[in-house]
């Protein structure tokens, strides 16, 4: 079995003569000469910041010339000239995809996006958007947001910032729209109604996006709505359960949606499942790393004794929201409604490498409390709604929600009952 730095060299090769930011080599079958292999080793010995001793220097000379070679083939014959910095890029995206769908080479701006994302806020004006037929549309403006303060609508299409048209790229005009709290952004929107061109000009400041909402559904009922779980998600959920149970003070059962939920920060998912579980197992983790194997289990206490749940799932329900979903379902604390999870049983650790990039590495694999690893297989739901997936829309025409809803009513209260917990499962 070859070395993890052999593994890693081949991988760089890989990702040289495959990678997306070199698109396709266009070159010959010349040999290269031992001058030019030199070369090429020293060019990548300095890039990485290896000097003295290399990397290189303790693997097998096969694996070292594959990779300098294919390096030095690429200076020479590619159509247009390539800079050493943007081949070692080319060549770690090449590595990191080659292992799985999940793991992925960021760079400064990848990683920061990573880390705004984790943190629950970001300098910017504060709206979702998306691309629909060439154009950008407002999705939602996030509430008390400077888009919000200046009148944007959802719907209303994006044509300008700062003068500049803007096309179907939306990290593209996400990247444009951020910028310094303080400063300022000019955008031309097309209004959703009436298709009225306006100018606006909005002042960025830090935006603070709350992942969790909540509605009133009927006296006795209620919904909830984690879109993502980030560092604040705990935090803004057990707010909203407070405030729920202070306005409707006859709260007899909650629905959770988790439909469209990609996951996030998996402490925050098992923080949520810990503020639901009076006890039992949350989630058991299995990685080559000491700390990428762990138990998280549930302590005593819990905010919603006595009042059931229904968690809403879909296809697009994944990782840390399968981590949620799993432990209530195994731990008998909330009925399970929708239909099979996506299925991305495995943790990413976000790891920083030199000058402001980093790796997101998938160094775990995860088992609910059942014992089941659940990787590519999915959870499936107590009871399972016909029909393709559905979005989340306005939870009181929402006909999933209803159907969640209903199977509270009809149910025996399932209280606090904890599964009995099992070993992991292959």
């Amino acid at each position: 079995m070859k070395s993890p730095r052999a593994l890693f060299v081949i991988g760089l090769c890989v990702g040289v003569l495959a990678g997306a930011a070199l698109m396709r080599l266009f070159g010959t079958s010349k040999s290269q000469t031992s001058a030019e292999v030199s070369r090429a080793a020293e060019t990548l010995a300095t890039i990485t910041g290896n000097s003295g001793t290399s990397a290189l220097d303790s693997l097998p000379a096969v694996d070292a010339r594959r990779f300098s070679e294919a390096l030095a083939q690429v200076r020479r014959e590619y159509v247009d000239e390539v800079s050493d910095a943007r081949l070692i890029d080319g060549a770690m995206r090449g590595m990191l995809a080659g292992l799985d769908v999940h793991s992925a080479y960021l760079d400064r701006r990848e990683y920061e996006e990573i880390r705004r994302g984790a943190a629950g806020n970001y300098p910017g004006i504060g709206i979702e958007v998306v691309a629909d037929n060439g154009l950008i549309k407002v999705q939602r403006p996030l509430d008390e947001s400077p888009a919000a303060r200046a009148g944007i609508r959802q719907g209303d299409l994006i044509l300008r910032i700062d003068g500049e048209p803007v096309g179907a790229n939306v990290a593209a005009a996400i990247e444009q729209m951020r910028g310094p709290a303080g400063s300022l952004v000019r955008l031309t929107v097309r209004r959703a109604e009436g298709n009225e061109l306006v100018e606006v000009a909005l002042e960025r400041a830090r935006v603070e996006v709350h992942s969790v909402s909540t509605t009133k559904l009927a006296p006795e009922y209620a919904y909830v709505r984690i879109a993502s779980f980030s560092e604040t998600t705990p935090a803004d959920f057990e707010q909203a359960l407070q405030q729920l149970r202070s306005s409707q003070p006859e709260l007899r059962g909650i629905v959770i949606d988790l439909r469209n939920n990609p996951g996030g920060v998996l402490e925050s998912a098992v923080a949520v499942a810990d503020a639901l579980l009076e006890q039992g197992n949350i989630v058991v983790a299995r990685g080559r790393a000491p700390d990428a194997r762990f138990r998280m289990d549930a302590r005593p206490g819990q905010v919603l004794a006595g009042i059931d749940i229904a968690v809403l799932v879909n296809g697009a329900s994944a990782s840390a929201a399968e981590i949620l979903a799993g432990a209530l379902k195994d731990n008998r604390r909330a009925l399970l409604v929708g239909r099979r999870t996506y299925g991305k049983g495995s943790v990413q650790s976000v790891i920083p490498l030199a000058d402001g990039r980093a790796i997101k590495l998938t160094t775990s694999r995860y088992a609910t409390p059942s014992g089941e690893f659940i990787n590519e297989k999915g959870i499936e739901p107590d009871v399972a709604l016909r029909g393709p997936d559905a979005a989340p829309t306005d939870p009181s025409v929402d006909d999933e929600v209803r159907a969640a809803q209903r199977e509270l009513q009809r149910r025996v209260p399932r209280g606090t009952r904890t599964a009995e917990t099992r070993a992991p499962r292959a």
